[in-house]
């Protein structure tokens, strides 16, 4: 801090000085720093300012930086930039006035301007470190209350995209089961058909069911559509699209799966893990499953619509030849073969 005599002829003591301008530097007539506001000697805190030659210690940016203490006097009412020496330091911006005798110094008053955020954190300065009459407080509350909003925004945005994309999931998804529904089933359909992906296609009916509804009730029933889910899911990739497309019906997609030799093994797995009787109670639930395959290299044009009805008459003549087995659907064919 300077002495009350510093500034005998302006009146004004050292610790107002302070209070007003709490990041002035008075130079005196030899262009050395003779005292210096408390925020800006915070912003130097391992070096003491007083003593040291302006030139020393600051960069002058704009205008040009001047050679003696007398050019740089010569600067009083001039709009002035200036840095801490260092690469990579904010410009403060200040204003220069000449001090009357017998300093013959001069008093400048800096600021941060628009890197005042950047230096806020930098040196970690309150509203203590400012003018009271200084706008760069009420600034800053506004600047931290627009960051809340923005990211409360942010957050919102987040949580209504995952709204969406859960409910979308939903709007696709069979709620019992968990597996795909009818209309995710005919996206899925659409999407190969259009980009000329081959595909092969199970359509799976579960023989007996409505004898288990019927004497062991919906619990039992569901139950058993549970059980079949799991299992489809595990006898097929990630990439699949495995459906619930009726009561007890199932449809499943495997792109890029056209080989008949690999989709009736695939089709077998699933018969041999649905026969299997399932515990409800302490009372066997016993039923099995009848499937239709039909691949899309069958057709030279491949529609979804014929290729899911020609899967399902597949699966009715594997119904009529005794359940619980698989046949494919071949256009060429006469009738549907054995998987």
């Amino acid at each position: 801090m300077i002495s009350p005599s510093d500034l005998t002829t302006t009146g004004i003591t050292s610790c107002a000085l302070a209070q007003l301008m709490p990041m002035f530097l008075i130079l005196g007539a030899d262009g050395k720093i003779v005292a210096v506001g408390p925020t800006l000697a915070k912003l130097h805190p391992d070096r003491s300012l007083p003593g040291q030659a302006f030139g020393a210690v600051f960069e002058l940016r704009r205008p040009v930086r001047p050679a003696t203490a007398d050019e740089l006097r010569a600067r009083t009412g001039s709009r002035l930039h200036v840095a801490f020496l260092g690469a990579g330091n904010a410009t403060m911006h200040g204003l220069m006035i000449p001090l009357s005798q017998p300093t013959q110094g001069c008093l400048i008053n800096l600021s941060f301007g628009m890197g005042v955020i950047d230096a806020v954190r930098q040196h970690s300065l309150t509203a203590a470190d400012f003018a009271p009459t200084d706008l760069t407080v009420e600034m800053l509350y506004l600047v931290e209350a627009k960051s809340a909003v923005m990211e409360e925004l942010r957050n919102l945005n987040f949580r209504l995209q995952g709204a969406k994309v859960a409910a979308e999931q939903q709007a696709l998804t069979d709620t019992l089961t968990g597996l795909r529904n009818r209309r995710a089933l005919e996206s899925e359909l659409r999407e190969l058909t259009h980009r000329g992906i081959t595909f092969g296609l199970m359509h799976i009916d579960l023989d007996f069911f409505k004898q288990i509804n019927d004497t062991l009730g919906h619990a039992a029933g569901d139950l058993v559509l549970r059980e079949v889910a799991d299992v489809l899911t595990r006898e097929t990739r990630k990439n699949d699209t495995v459906a619930r497309v009726g009561g007890d019906e199932f449809v499943i997609v495997l792109p890029g799966l056209s080989d008949t030799g690999i989709l009736g093994q695939i089709a077998r797995r699933i018969i041999d893990q649905l026969i299997r009787p399932l515990d409800f109670d302490g009372t066997p639930c016993r039923f099995s499953a009848s499937i239709g395959l039909t691949v899309s290299t069958f057709y030279g044009q491949p529609d979804a619509g014929r290729m899911l009805g020609d899967a399902d008459n597949a699966m009715y003549a594997a119904k009529r030849l005794g359940r619980g087995r698989a046949l494919f659907f071949d256009p060429a064919a006469v009738e549907p073969a054995l998987a």
